[in-house]
């Protein structure tokens, strides 16, 4: 694994809407960026409840949270609907983002997917936080913890 702060990887990836949001769209803001194997599955379901309720806590801190998996826009916003998720979500169906992350690889058994994983990048474009292995439950307080322990360090 690559030691922090390193440069973060940009994108361009679209959301639910045909919107075009881009990494450098953010630069100046710390940016919650994680990945997940599938909409509306139950670990990603959990995870992403997490995410929303502590949302407000996030963008207090300036941050803002992205989503990104390989489902496409009507999964996304199905999935946003149904439980009143408050942040962007973003088709990768090539999974290059997911590559240049190092969210893509061996799962179980041998097979290849999304690994679920989260970065912290800071208002410079830097990667300073990876949760390598996320537990869902209680992510987002996990998440507000460490951008306050990032941003008074």
């Amino acid at each position: 694994m690559i030691q922090t702060p390193y440069p973060a990887s940009d994108f361009s990836l679209k959301d639910e809407l045909g919107n075009v949001h881009s990494l450098v769209d953010y630069r100046g803001k710390w940016v919650v960026l994680y990945f997940y194997p599938k909409d509306q599955t139950p670990g990603c379901t959990i995870e992403a409840c997490s995410l929303r309720d502590a949302r407000d806590e996030i963008t207090a801190l300036g941050a803002e949270v992205i989503g990104v998996s390989r489902d496409d826009a009507d999964s996304h916003d199905k999935f946003k609907s149904k439980y009143n998720l408050n942040f962007i979500l973003l088709s990768d169906p090539d999974h290059k983002v997911m590559d240049a992350y190092g969210a893509w690889g061996k799962k179980q058994f041998g097979v290849e997917g999304v690994l679920r994983k989260t970065f912290i990048i800071n208002p410079d474009g830097q990667v300073v936080k990876v949760y390598g292995r996320v537990t869902p439950v209680g992510h987002g307080g996990q998440i507000i913890k460490d951008l306050q322990n990032l941003q008074t360090a």
